[in-house]
């Protein structure tokens, strides 16, 4: 151990960030752990380093006593006085014990202890550096997958993609680049673990917030959002000054802005309404493009559950294909929605809603109720087409 240990703790602190003290640390540990084994030594054993030699020395500390009861531990005053003349007793003296072989065992046991050491500081360290990122994009370049994962590398470490958090119409091949949520930064059993996704809600937030500067500086603000990665995503805005328009200024001229977020994401249908303080028209938004005649609601605030009245017409748009326009409204507004066609409600006053002050809840429902006929609609595939209000309804096939 001399220049090349030095050199060596250099490049493991350039390459992993650890600094030198951590490693000299851990190299104490383990000769101290592989001499107390391998040469049963007892508990009074600690090991030097030699800054500028880069040399280790184990040294065995030893108390001056009257008479000596166990020489491992003790050493009589008459012989240390002819070390130094100043001991007394209860002083300790330090003996250099380094043994001229460790030996193959004690080299093993000491490089499994410095490697585990290792292994901490260099978890620690990835922890430290990129918690500063989780709820951040990045982005990263996918190096391989498996069954399970997607692997991204980003910056030195190596994220995984799980299944779940991967784009169904997106296929990740090794050297593509993509950008990625940063949605967790922890460790387990095998060391520092950073977890990233592009289905999360919040990297359609992230995007906009890079698109549109007014969403950036918290004069248009982003109130919820409703996604089903890959497909389609309700996204609800309220603009903080009154002469802004907050869904014009996130669709951008000629649709340019919400155009870039949409190639991002692969072609995902992006919906955009306005957040309303009253429930009625917030619920009434969020099922765009859909006419909405009436909102009822229940009189359990707590359920926060809404009735929600539609032209016959305009019943299968409202519904959505496999119920994703209710669904994603439901998810939106936070309130359960039940859809039902104007022909099936006996009393509907049109100029005015029958509404209710909301209770707040943490819990978003995605329970959607219809009538046997939305049940009907909701499980075929079927798009409606919307004509004029006085013809017949038509689904296309």
């Amino acid at each position: 151990m001399s220049k090349e240990m030095l050199e060596a703790f250099a490049t493991l602190e350039n390459t992993k960030g650890i600094k030198q003290d951590v490693i000299v640390d851990a190299i104490k540990a383990a000769l101290v752990a592989a001499y107390k084994k391998n040469y049963n030594q007892a508990q009074n054993v600690e090991v030097d380093f030699d800054e500028r030699k880069g040399n280790f020395k184990v040294m065995a500390v030893k108390t001056v006593v009257d008479e000596v009861q166990d020489d491992h531990l003790e050493v009589s005053l008459k012989d240390a006085l002819t070390i130094n003349r100043a001991y007394e007793v209860g002083d300790e003296i330090r003996f250099e014990v380094t043994p001229k072989n460790f030996g193959r065992i004690a080299a093993q046991t000491a490089k499994q202890v410095i490697m585990q050491r290792l292994r901490e500081a260099e978890r620690k360290h990835i922890i430290d550096e990129y918690s500063q990122y989780e709820d951040e994009l990045v982005t990263g370049t996918v190096e391989r997958r498996d069954n399970r994962f997607v692997y991204v590398k980003i910056g030195n470490v190596e994220a995984v993609m799980p299944h779940r958090d991967q784009m169904p119409n997106e296929v990740y091949n090794p050297q593509d680049q993509i950008r990625v949520l940063v949605t967790h930064v922890g460790s387990d059993s095998k060391g520092a673990q950073i977890t990233v996704s592009r289905t999360a809600p919040d990297m359609v937030k992230r995007l906009f917030e890079q698109e549109v500067p007014e969403i950036y500086d918290g004069t248009v603000e982003i109130v919820s959002i409703a996604r089903e990665a890959g497909d389609r995503t309700k996204m609800a805005v309220k603009s903080n000054d009154p002469n802004i328009d907050p869904v014009g200024t996130c669709v951008g001229q000629k649709g340019a802005r919400v155009q870039n977020v949409v190639n991002e994401l692969g072609g995902e249908n992006i919906d955009i309404v306005k957040y309303e303080e009253d429930p009625s028209d917030f619920i009434a938004n969020a099922l765009n493009p859909a006419e909405v005649i009436a909102v009822q609601f229940g009189d359990d605030e707590e359920e926060k559950s809404a009735l929600v009245i539609v032209p016959d017409y305009q019943l299968s748009l409202a519904i959505g294909k496999k119920g994703q326009n209710v669904r994603l409204a439901a998810r939106l507004t936070g309130y359960k929605i039940d859809i039902r066609p104007e022909s099936e409600v006996e009393f509907v006053d049109e100029k005015t809603n029958d509404t209710a002050d909301a209770a707040d809840s943490s819990e978003t429902s995605e329970n959607v109720e219809s009538t046997d006929d939305a049940a009907d609609v909701e499980s075929s595939d079927d798009t409606t087409t919307v004509e004029d209000s006085s013809k017949e309804d038509k689904t296309e096939e």
